[in-house]
């Protein structure tokens, strides 16, 4: 099936839903009915969000009993605290939850496999609330990760208790949509207060042989969405995933559209760049063409660096990036879920899920290899746009949460309560010890740099990839690239004016060289994140930038410190206390002297914060624990001095690339 089109929308034809008068004049398509915004930046303005959220509809996290559903979780984003796992005895959550500061969008991503088993198992009166696996389900959670997660997302397979042809299960399923969409509008502030945007959401939760991770998250323009949210166990290869959205949104819809945005691709085996037509097997499906390549570059639009379960931009483990000692963060051992030695997903053990899988079905795991991360991927993009004519990875960047507690935007390392539900012992007591695996972290936020924080405007942003991904803290970054920026640049009061009259800006295409033997400068500038009283921002250290190219069959990159550098900045581990220098702000322009008009080639950011306590190192010394005294080492605290994390990280940003295609 050929690529499609995006559906065609005058700028500003649509019209308030209040006093129907015109909606006002915008540089992207209005498709939806709603009071423009009052407060409006024509030179745009970062909006901070999470685009990956998982509530009570998920089955993983149902099985960890989180109780809380997308409307305890936007109105969590919004501010609101919210009550947690565990529960006692009278159903009350002994734990509480609050955002540090209210996000500016939120898209509730449920794991679509499972819609309408949940609702069934959940649901008193509904049909299969007393099959043994609903009854498993509620009393034996664990087990969900056998008889949902083995059963049916490794053999695609469905319960019994799902009716003839399914219909049972696919009939909740769809109420659950609806509700999903129900919430998402009743958080929307169509108001000209513009104050939170929602998206309608899901998961398409693919995942080969032993865990080999393919997910993505899918993100809808508007309120305007398919009947059903696709399952993986139906449609098992990103190929029909594509299919779905031109047919059921794009065609059937008017005014639909969406974005397809992958994740954790440190824990897909190395298949998350190759064919898209992989579905049950391990093994690629032949090469990538020209019309795949395009068709995925239509859908991913945007890739999720950092999350819960890892980082995927690259990992100074392996040879080829030995020398970039920033790859060595949030890094994983294994490169699948079933590599987790306490089990595939949320700590069932891999016999367990395997009892109710083909055994030929799991090949064994290994650590991670380049071909599982984002720089290889980039890399490979300008291989394809050389060979083929298209890069289907011209990724935007973004990070999020992946919380599987219904708390988007819970990123703070201090106070860290877990994501996952890992190591929370019983369901009645409070978790002793580390709130969950050690290895796992916050994960991060997604910012879309747009004129007002609607859904129009914010998906325009993603769309054009001006974009990029935080590991949680909220710095504030801008990235243009263009071929004659004056030197003096950063001094000028509208810098960020003429970053947009002479270039582009992150995400987008450096035009062809004005004159022989020009070279693209770019300005790059980060302000750091204050923070709140309560969780004070660290100041800037340095600011990256990364180059990659591609020539004569070879590619190549470079790393580089563009503006700040070492300093002697650092962290008191036993209070977490931070000390030495750093920047409020910093900002350079950079002129390219090894340019060759001839290569592809992109540029991204990559800014550094000054060293603080990773999450577990809050707990450990809130603990009163010391590594060097085996008597401070209470119940549950062992891991503080295992050395399996580091116990000081560096929050970071990364930038969406720009790229430049000779003959472009």
């Amino acid at each position: 099936m050929a690529m499609l089109p995006s559906p065609a929308h005058a700028a500003g034809d649509a019209y308030a839903a209040v006093d129907r008068q015109p909606y006002p004049q915008r540089p992207y398509a209005v498709t939806e009915q709603r009071q423009p915004c009052a407060d409006y930046a024509p030179l745009r303005r970062p909006f901070f969000g999470d685009t990956h959220v998982h509530t009570a509809w998920s089955f993983d996290a149902s099985a960890q009993d989180t109780r809380n559903k997308p409307p305890q979780a936007y109105d969590f984003a919004r501010g609101a605290p919210m009550g947690i796992q565990p529960y006692n005895d009278r159903n009350e959550p002994l734990r509480e939850v609050l955002i540090d500061r209210p996000l500016d969008f939120t898209a509730v991503t449920d794991h679509s496999e499972f819609f309408g088993e949940m609702r069934m198992c959940m649901t008193p009166g509904l049909p299969g609330y007393w099959h043994p696996v609903c009854v498993a389900h509620r009393w034996l959670p664990s087990l969900s990760f056998a008889t949902f997660g083995a059963y049916g997302m490794a053999s695609k397979k469905r319960w019994g208790f799902c009716g003839e042809q399914h219909s049972d299960c696919f009939a909740a399923a769809n109420s659950t949509w609806q509700d999903i969409q129900d919430a998402a509008e009743q958080a929307y502030d169509r108001s000209s207060d513009c104050s939170f945007t929602s998206f309608v959401g899901y998961e398409w939760t693919a995942s080969v042989g032993a865990g080999q991770n393919l997910h993505h998250n899918v993100i809808f323009r508007n309120e305007q969405v398919p009947g059903h949210a696709l399952s993986w166990i139906e449609t098992p290869s990103q190929v029909q995933l594509w299919d779905y959205l031109e047919q059921q949104c794009v065609r059937d819809k008017p005014g639909c559209d969406a974005v397809v945005i992958p994740h954790n691709a440190n824990l897909s085996g190395g298949l998350m760049f190759e064919t898209a037509r992989v579905t049950d097997q391990s093994v690629p499906a032949g090469p990538v063409t020209a019309q795949e390549a395009a068709r995925r570059a239509r859908w991913n639009t945007l890739f999720e660096v950092v999350q819960h379960k890892g980082a995927s931009e690259c990992d100074n483990r392996s040879a080829v990036w030995a020398g970039d000692e920033y790859c060595s963060f949030e890094l994983l051992d294994y490169d699948s879920f079933g590599g987790k030695n306490s089990g595939a997903a949320g700590g069932a053990p891999m016999e367990l899920l395997t009892r109710f899988a083909d055994e030929d079905y799991l090949p064994p795991t290994k650590p991670p290899e380049e071909r599982n991360f984002l720089r290889y991927a980039l890399k490979k993009g300008l291989q394809q746009q050389a060979e083929l004519g298209v890069n289907s990875f011209k990724y935007g960047l973004i990070a999020s949460t992946d919380t599987h507690i219904a708390a988007p935007g819970l990123v703070m390392e201090k106070n860290f309560p877990g994501h996952g539900g890992a190591g929370m012992g019983s369901r009645d007591e409070l978790p002793t010890g580390l709130p969950d695996d050690i290895e796992f972290g916050p994960g991060g936020l997604a910012v879309l740099y747009a004129e007002e924080n609607t859904r129009d405007a914010l998906f325009a942003a993603m769309q054009r990839k001006e974009a990029y991904a935080t590991s949680g803290t909220r710095p504030i970054v801008r990235f243009f690239g263009g071929w004659d920026y004056p030197e003096d640049l950063c001094a000028a009061g509208d810098q960020v004016a003429r970053g947009y009259a002479g270039g582009v800006p992150m995400g987008g295409d450096l035009p062809p060289p004005p004159a022989p033997g020009a070279r693209p400068r770019f300005l790059v500038s980060a302000a750091f994140d204050p923070g709140t009283d309560e969780y004070p921002g660290a100041q800037l250290q340095r600011i990256q930038l990364v180059k990659g190219w591609y020539k004569g069959g070879e590619l190549e990159e470079r790393v580089l410190d563009v503006a700040g550098g070492p300093n002697d900045a650092g962290v008191d581990i036993d209070t977490c206390a931070r000390h030495g220098a750093g920047h409020r702000q910093l900002c350079t322009v950079w002129e390219d002297s090894d340019f060759d008009p001839e290569a592809q080639a992109f540029y991204y950011t990559r800014v550094l914060e000054n060293p603080s306590c990773r999450w577990q190192r809050y707990w450990c010394s809130a603990a009163g624990v010391r590594c060097d005294d085996p008597a401070s080492i209470g119940e549950g605290m062992q891991q503080c001095c295992t050395g399996d994390q580091p116990n000081v990280i560096q929050e970071r940003a990364w930038s969406s690339p720009i790229w430049y295609t000779p003959g472009d």
